[in-house]
This record gives C-alpha cells, sequence and structure tokens, in this order.
C-alpha cells in the first residue's frame, strides 16, 4: 500500500496524519509557533518518525489549515472546512453537523447524505465561542487549559455571564472571583456562554442529526456537556478531536493515487 500525508498548521496547533490504504498509521500534534513553514516540516517529521518512514515514502501530501498555503513539501492544498467534513465523516459516516471548536474561531458545518458540504458558518469576528474564551478563563484562574473540562463539573451554581464577547467576560470573571464565586462555577459559567453561542450557528447552518464536535475544545469535556445540553441530544467526539482536517487532508491525498 502507499503511504499519504495530510497536514493541517492551525493558528495554535498543527497537525499531521500519515494514511496506508486509508488506515491511519500515526499522527501527531504541536504548537504552530509562529513560523508555519517550519510547523509544517516539523509535524510532518514527527509523524513520520513514529513510522519509521521518510519524506520519500510518501507518495503525495495535501495541506490544509491556516498557514497551509505555507507548507512548501505539499503537493497541493486544500480547505480546512472541506478538510475537516471529509475527515468526521470518514470517521462517523451518519453524522451530518459538525461542530468545530478551534482556538481562534467556532464553526458550523452542514453536510449532506454524501458527505459534502451543503452549507457552513463560523464566528471568526468572535471569541466568545472559540478555545479563546478557555485560554481567557485558564490565565484568570490560573490554571491549565486541560484542566478546565474536569474542573467545571464540580459546579454547584454556575455564574450566568451577562456578556456572550470573551473580552468583556474576563472582567465579569474578575468581578465574580472578587464576589467569592468558585473556580468551577465559573468555568461552567463559561462553558454555558460558548454553548449557548455556539448552538447560534448551528441553528443558522440548521440541525441535523447526527451531530459531532472537533477541535481543541472537543477535549473539553465540560463545555461538550454543555453543547449537549443547549441541543437537547448527545453528540459524537473523535478519539482524537483535533486531527479531523489532517485526517481529510490526508484522505483526499488518498484520491490521487
Amino acid at each position: 500500500m502507499a503511504f499519504v500525508l495530510g497536514i493541517d498548521v492551525g493558528s495554535g496547533f498543527s497537525k499531521a496524519v500519515v494514511l496506508e490504504g486509508g488506515v491511519i498509521r500515526s499522527f501527531a500534534l504541536m504548537p504552530s509557533g509562529g513560523d508555519y513553514r517550519e510547523a509544517g516540516r516539523m509535524i510532518s517529521q514527527e509523524t513520520l518518525r513514529k513510522t519509521d518512514l521518510t519524506m520519500d515514502d510518501i507518495v503525495y501530501t495535501v495541506a490544509t489549515g491556516y498557514g497551509g498555503n505555507m507548507v512548501d513539501l505539499a503537493d497541493q492544498t486544500a480547505t480546512d472546512i472541506s478538510c475537516n467534513a471529509m475527515g468526521v465523516n470518514h470517521l462517523f459516516p451518519s453524522v451530518r453537523t459538525v461542530i468545530d471548536v478551534g482556538a481562534q474561531y467556532s464553526r458550523a458545518i452542514r453536510l449532506d447524505d454524501a458527505g459534502r458540504i451543503a452549507n457552513f458558518i463560523m464566528n471568526e469576528k468572535c471569541a466568545g465561542g472559540s478555545g479563546k474564551f478557555l485560554q481567557v478563563a485558564a490565565r484568570i484562574l490560573h490554571i491549565n487549559v486541560s484542566d478546565i473540562g474536569e474542573l467545571s463539573q464540580n459546579a454547584l451554581k454556575p455564574v450566568e455571564f451577562t456578556t456572550g464577547c470573551a473580552v468583556f467576560a474576563e472582567s465579569e470573571a474578575v468581578s465574580r472571583i472578587s464576589e467569592g464565586a468558585s473556580p468551577a462555577d465559573i468555568l461552567a459559567g463559561i462553558h454555558n456562554a460558548m454553548a449557548s453561542k455556539i448552538v447560534t450557528l448551528v441553528t443558522r447552518v440548521g440541525l441535523a442529526p447526527d451531530c459531532a464536535v472537533t477541535g481543541g475544545g472537543a477535549k473539553d469535556m465540560g463545555l461538550v456537556r454543555a453543547i449537549e445540553t443547549e441541543l437537547g441530544k448527545k453528540v459524537f467526539v473523535p478519539d482524537e478531536p483535533q486531527i479531523t482536517a489532517a485526517l481529510g487532508a490526508a484522505l483526499i491525498a488518498s484520491q490521487q493515487l
């Protein structure tokens, strides 16, 4: 079987996937940093290292993401929305609505019965429904972003935020801390505010079951549960929700063989 490579250079993290015959052989994630060209090279090397392969073993490479056009070792580029849709469809063929919670923006994507994009919408002009909101919360509370989901599960009285804006919510969170609100209650409130904003996108794009959540935000169990509560239904979450676009890019690469 031939090996193909998919590379997703995002604004926050870079990811890569090696496929052989439609099966994932390896994947890797790492912070993108400021040099997207170098990020593409480094994430590729790390993914190949896990399978003892080199670029000489790769038949075709597709790059995507915010810095995808900077990846000089790619044979072609593709949009991250189309790649994410293809990756999710490969993992969950029944999914028709994808919620992607990235570092800088969130988006809702509706797929048709063939797994193609039927509609999509994103909130890139506001960080209120994106991972940026979680980063702000982590900084205020002096905790790691990775600990937010578990800590939020201890909430007894989630804080109600009067704003859905990450900028104004920062000052509001500080005020709530001074009033004695617990970190868990603040985080649960942030999750609820994010979920409300995200589900507004889903409503606008047209919710169709089944639904999946991808991106770094999908690693936050508190946010996923808040989205499920707001939607009134369970959602699918990939084992590694940050690599779906890289997977889709690799699947596009495999179509070129």
